[in-house]
């Protein structure tokens, strides 16, 4: 009897803890363009005028989602894998009721690939971007394929020779050389989403210019939250991205002055989750065997913005390195809302800089087309 009413009382006790358990913040200082409008003058002076155009950046401390809580990091999880869907979806994940409201963003045209959604709660302070990541197959298919292989391959996505005929631009300059100006043009095109993005926080600003803004995303979508959460000082939360950190050099992100003079890219409001079994955001899943060049994606960069949370799946779980570890469903089944990983007080792994990272080191940068040749793009043409 004594057994029967001490876990009644338990059951009880965790019912209520249960009810208890919040999303939770915290705050982080960030350096924010006293201006948003100057953002893309300055970046159009860089990389068209190839001249330096000094921005203003205000330091502030803002509020953030709390990462070091494993319940928030699950909400951000599924607001992030929400991305691909539509409410009423099955693959539709239920948020607290404090999430309810929402609107999509980019699902008017079906071959759009800019998409997501944005989630606002009951009192308009928060406000959360979630992007979309690649789909495999479906209408925005080519155009996700497009800007994984111009941000995270090393050039244009040359793996080798053989790759000749799937190439995003025209930069590679022979015997494992390419030509910088080249990259930083194709990477201002209108077909990237990174340009998508900044339009899109120029008008969630706009409506919301009271909130505090966070972005979320999965795989792409992570990266693009992180690229965009830098150039605007928002904190932004990836899952399972690529490396990011190259592809910011190359768009002619304006970086704050604190950022570039000590190299410390930890300062970026960024935070990404990834766990060790995903070989995509470890930069692991090159060569011409690899599941991802059979599938046409030169993922090749492994370095990031922010700091970085990685689970050890193989360490402690046993899992094998797969490809198929990588869809957002996985990490928020089997590792965000995963109990063996909420023991202990539910700790989270320590967010830690990535140092003494550095990305295609096999490659050489520099000016080695003519200006005729490195104007040239078949961007427009892959998209056709």
């Amino acid at each position: 009897m004594r057994s029967l009413l001490f876990i009644s009382l338990f059951l009880s006790l965790r019912s209520a803890l249960a009810a208890a358990i919040v999303f939770k913040t915290r705050s982080i200082d960030v350096w924010r363009p006293r201006n948003y409008t100057a953002v893309s003058d300055a970046r159009t002076a860089s990389a068209i005028q190839e001249k330096c155009h000094r921005l203003q950046w205000d330091r502030l401390s803002v509020k953030a989602p709390d990462v070091t809580d494993q319940y928030t990091l699950a909400q951000l999880g599924r607001m992030a894998a929400n991305a691909y869907a539509l409410p009423g979806a099955p693959n539709w994940w239920n948020l607290d009721p404090i999430w309810s409201s929402s609107f999509p963003i980019g699902w008017e045209n079906p071959i759009d690939g800019f998409r997501g959604h944005v989630f606002v709660n009951p009192d308009n302070t928060t406000v959360v971007l979630s992007i979309k990541g690649t789909t495999l197959n479906g209408p925005t298919s080519k155009a996700d394929k497009l800007n994984d292989n111009l941000m995270f391959s090393c050039c244009c996505a040359r793996v080798d020779f053989t790759w000749v005929f799937r190439t995003v631009c025209d930069c590679y300059a022979k015997h494992s050389r390419c030509d910088n100006t080249c990259l930083s043009e194709s990477l201002v095109k209108d077909s990237l989403f990174y340009n998508t993005g900044l339009d899109l926080i120029g008008n969630i600003t706009t409506l919301f210019p009271d909130s505090d803004i966070w972005l979320v995303g999965h795989s792409l979508g992570g990266a693009l939250a992180s690229l965009l959460g830098t150039t605007y000082g928002l904190p932004a939360v990836a899952f399972e991205s690529p490396g990011e950190r190259l592809a910011s050099t190359r768009l002619d992100i304006p970086i704050p002055p604190e950022i570039i003079t000590t190299g410390n890219y930890s300062l970026a409001p960024v935070t990404h989750i990834y766990h060790t079994a995903d070989p995509i955001p470890q930069g692991t899943c090159t060569g011409r065997a690899s599941p991802c060049a059979q599938a046409g994606y030169a993922l090749e960069t492994r370095c990031h913005l922010g700091t970085s949370i990685v689970y050890d799946t193989v360490g402690r779980l046993k899992w094998s390195v797969d490809i198929r570890t990588h869809p957002i469903k996985e990490v928020i089944n089997r590792i965000l809302e995963q109990e063996i990983w909420w023991e202990f007080g539910r700790q989270v792994p320590r967010a830690r800089a990535e140092e003494d990272c550095a990305d295609c080191d096999q490659w050489e940068f520099g000016d080695y087309l003519p200006p005729a040749e490195n104007t040239t793009f078949v961007v427009q043409k892959i998209l056709e």
